[in-house]
C-alpha cells in the first residue's frame, strides 16, 4: 500500500505487512467501566469506518461473540504510561485501542481517522502498529480576535474540529475589546463581539474534543482601543501620545497606567465577568509591548526605581487578582526578558510565554534563562502570516522548528502557536493552515515530524484535495514573499508597499526593492497561481477556499503592479504615476476590494471589516489625489 501520511506523523510506527479487510456489521466495544467518557472516541471511530463504507455500531457490552467485535477501545495506564498516549494495532480482523486516558483514546481515533481518509474508497486499511505520545504536554493555537477579525462561531467550530484532529489541545482567543463586557459597550459595540453565552457554547464544544479554551485577556499594553475613550483616557500612562522604540510617534494612548488605582479596578471587573465563562484553570492575562512606559505618568517612578520594577509591581498587582480566580496566570516574557535580573522574583506558578516569529529567534536563550530560575514556561512561535498577505512560508516552518527543539531541549513545558492580525488582518484563513499544520506535527512528535511532506500532508488533511494541487500551491504562494529579494522582519515587502503607500520605495524597510524583481515576482505568481484550478477539494468550504487564495494572489499582484509604477514614477510618489496607469490600479483595486469584502464576511462577523478595509481604501483615494 501507498505510504502513510498522517498529521501528526506518531513517534512509532510499525508495519506489519497486511490488510484489514473491514467485514459488515461489527461492532465497536468501549471496554470502560465509565464507556460514556468513550462516547465521542467511538463516534469519530464511526465516522472514520464510513469513509471506507461501514457502519459499525457501538456498544458498552463485550457479548458473547466475539467474532461481532471490530473494534475495541480501553483505557488502561498501565500499559501506556504516558499521559494522552496510545497504542493503535490494526490486524487483518481487529482494530484495537489501548490509551493512557480518555484524550489518548480520542487521539487514536484521530489517527484511525486520518488512516481511512488516505485509503478511502479502497475497503481496506493497512496493518500496523503505532505508539505515540505528546513531546509537549500542552500544545495550543492562539488566534488574534482584536486586529480586526473575529470568526463566526461556525468558523471557531470548524477550526476547533480540524485543530483536535492534529492533536493541539489548548485554544486562545486573543482579545482586547472584543468580548461584550456589560458595562463598557463603548468599547466593543462597533467590534462584533464574542458574547458570555458564545463562549460558554465554545468552551463546551472545544471540552467534547479534548481541547482546552483557555482566557486570554490582555491587561496592560495594547490597551488602546479602551484609552481612546474618554471615560478611560485617565487610565492611560501616556495619554498624550509616546514614542515607539523604532522612532514612529504615536498620539493614541496604548498602556494602562501602573500607577493609577482606577487600573487595577478595571481589570478586576473584567476578570469578575469574562473569567467565569471558562473551564479552564489557565488565563493568559498578555503584559507585552508596554513600550510606552515611563514616558507618562510613571516616568519618575521607572527613573527611580527602574523600568522593569515598574512593570514587575503591576504584574504582581493582576496576579493577585487572577489568584482569587484560582487560575493559573500566562503572561508573554518580552518585557521581563529585558530585565532577567528580575525573572527570579515571578511568583511560583506562574507561566511566561516566550515568543518571536522570526526563525532565528532566540528561544534557545531565553528559555534558558526561564529554566534556570525554575519559571515554566511555553515557546511561543508563530504560522507568520499577518503583515504578509499570503504567508511566508520558509520563515514559518524555520520559526516553528525552533521553537519545538528548544523547547524541549530547554524544559518548556507547552508549544503555543501564534496567529497574529496585524495592520487589517488581510491574510484569509486558509492562508494560517500551513503554520497550524506544522506547529501541531512539531509540537507533538518533533523529530518524527521534522521533514514531514507538508504540501502532501496539507493535502490529504488540511485541504482534502484529491488532486494533489493545493497543500503546493499554498507552500509555494507562501514563500512569494522571497522571489521580491528583500527579506523584511515581521512582514513581507509586498505588504509594505500596501500598507504603506506614502512611504519612499527606495529608503527604509523597502530599501533594495527593484522593477527587475518585482517583474519577477510577476513571473512567479503566474508560475504557482496556474495550478489552483486543477485543485479537487472535498471540503464543504472549497469554493470559498479557492477565492481566498485568488484574492491573495491579486493582491500581491496589485503589490507588484503599484511598486512597479513608484519605482519608475518622479520621487516614487502616487501623485506622480501617469494618470491612466493610476486609473488602471484604482479599478483594479476596487474589484480586489469587493471581493476581500465578500469572503470576510463568510467567515468573519461584520465588526472590523470597515477598520480592515479603510488601509486599502486610504490607498485606493491616493490613485485619484
Amino acid at each position: 500500500m501507498e505510504p502513510l501520511t498522517l498529521l501528526p506523523m506518531p513517534q512509532r510506527l510499525h508495519p506489519l505487512g497486511d490488510t484489514c479487510r473491514l467485514q459488515p456489521d461489527r461492532l465497536i466495544w468501549l471496554a470502560s467501566d465509565h464507556p460514556g467518557t468513550l462516547l465521542r472516541t467511538g463516534q469519530a471511530i464511526q465516522e472514520a469506518l464510513a469513509a471506507i463504507g461501514q457502519r459499525w455500531e457501538l456498544t458498552a457490552a463485550r457479548g458473547d461473540d466475539l467474532s461481532r467485535i471490530g473494534a475495541i477501545v480501553h483505557v488502561d495506564p498501565t500499559q501506556m504510561p504516558r499521559a494522552e498516549g496510545y497504542h493503535l494495532t490494526i490486524t487483518t480482523d481487529q482494530i484495537r485501542i489501548v490509551a493512557h486516558d480518555a484524550a489518548g483514546a480520542f487521539y487514536a481515533a484521530m489517527t484511525l481517522r486520518q488512516l481511512a481518509r488516505q485509503f478511502a474508497g479502497k475497503g481496506e486499511l493497512p496493518c500496523l502498529r503505532i505508539e505515540d505520545w505528546p513531546d509537549f504536554p500542552h500544545r495550543g493555537v492562539m488566534l488574534d480576535i482584536s486586529r480586526d477579525k473575529v470568526p463566526t462561531m461556525e468558523t471557531l467550530y470548524m477550526l476547533i474540529d480540524m485543530l483536535a484532529e492534529w492533536k493541539v489541545n489548548q485554544f486562545q482567543l486573543y482579545i482586547e475589546h472584543t468580548f461584550a463586557y456589560r458595562n463598557h459597550r463603548e468599547v466593543w459595540e462597533k467590534a462584533s463581539p464574542m458574547t458570555g453565552e458564545q463562549i460558554l457554547a465554545l468552551d463546551a464544544y472545544a471540552r467534547e474534543r479534548y481541547v482546552e479554551l483557555v482566557p486570554n485577556q490582555n491587561s496592560f499594553g495594547h490597551m488602546h482601543r479602551w484609552l481612546i475613550h474618554e471615560r478611560y483616557r485617565h487610565l492611560a500612562e501616556a495619554p498624550d501620545g509616546w514614542l515607539s522604540p523604532w522612532g514612529t510617534r504615536y498620539e493614541e494612548p496604548f498602556s494602562l497606567c501602573p500607577l493609577e488605582p482606577g487600573s487595577i479596578t478595571l481589570l478586576r471587573e473584567l476578570y469578575d465577568e469574562l473569567l467565569p465563562h471558562f473551564s479552564s484553570r489557565q488565563f493568559n492575562f498578555g503584559c507585552d509591548e508596554t513600550f510606552d512606559l515611563g514616558q507618562g505618568k510613571s516616568k519618575q517612578a521607572c527613573q527611580e526605581r527602574g523600568v522593569g520594577r515598574v512593570y514587575l509591581d503591576f504584574l504582581l498587582k493582576i496576579h493577585d487578582l487572577v489568584q482569587r480566580h484560582g487560575r493559573t496566570m500566562q503572561f508573554w516574557g518580552d518585557i521581563i526578558m529585558h530585565h532577567p535580573e528580575l525573572i527570579p522574583e515571578l511568583p511560583e506558578g506562574i507561566i511566561a510565554l516566550e515568543w518571536g516569529y522570526e526563525a532565528d529567534h532566540p528561544f534557545a536563550a531565553d528559555g534558558e534563562k526561564f529554566a534556570a530560575a525554575g519559571v515554566p514556561f511555553y515557546v511561543c512561535p508563530g504560522t507568520s502570516s499577518w503583515n504578509s498577505i499570503a504567508g511566508r512560508t520558509e520563515n514559518a516552518l524555520g520559526n516553528l522548528w525552533n521553537a519545538a527543539e528548544n523547547g524541549l531541549a530547554h524544559g518548556a513545558i507547552g508549544y503555543l502557536n501564534t496567529d497574529w492580525g496585524d495592520n487589517g488582518h488581510w491574510q484569509h484563513l486558509p492562508i494560517s493552515f500551513l503554520g497550524f499544520a506544522y506547529g501541531a506535527a512539531v509540537s507533538w512528535a518533533a523529530q518524527a515530524n521534522r521533514a514531514i511532506d507538508l504540501p502532501r500532508t496539507l493535502d490529504l488533511h488540511a485541504f482534502q484535495d484529491t488532486a494533489g494541487v493545493m497543500g503546493r500551491f499554498a507552500y509555494d504562494l507562501g514563500n512569494t514573499y522571497r522571489e521580491t529579494g528583500v527579506l523584511l522582519h515581521n512582514s513581507s515587502a509586498l505588504a509594505q508597499v500596501l500598507l504603506h503607500p506614502e512611504r519612499p520605495v527606495e529608503e527604509g524597510r523597502l530599501i533594495g526593492l527593484t522593477v527587475e524583481g518585482l517583474d519577477h515576482v510577476y513571473s512567479y505568481l503566474d508560475q504557482v497561481t496556474a495550478r489552483l484550478s486543477q485543485a479537487r477539494m472535498a471540503r464543504p468550504d472549497a469554493a470559498q477556499i479557492a477565492d481566498e487564495f485568488r484574492n491573495a494572489a491579486a493582491l500581491l499582484r496589485h503589490a507588484c503592479t503599484l511598486g512597479i509604477a513608484r519605482l519608475q514614477a518622479e520621487g516614487g510618489e502616487i501623485p506622480h504615476i501617469p494618470i491612466k496607469t493610476r486609473q488602471k490600479l484604482a479599478e483594479e483595486l476596487e474589484g480586489i476590494i469587493a471581493e476581500y469584502r465578500r469572503l470576510w464576511l463568510v467567515r468573519n462577523r461584520p465588526g472590523g471589516l470597515s477598520d480592515s478595509v479603510g488601509r486599502l481604501e486610504r490607498l485606493l483615494s491616493l490613485y485619484s489625489a
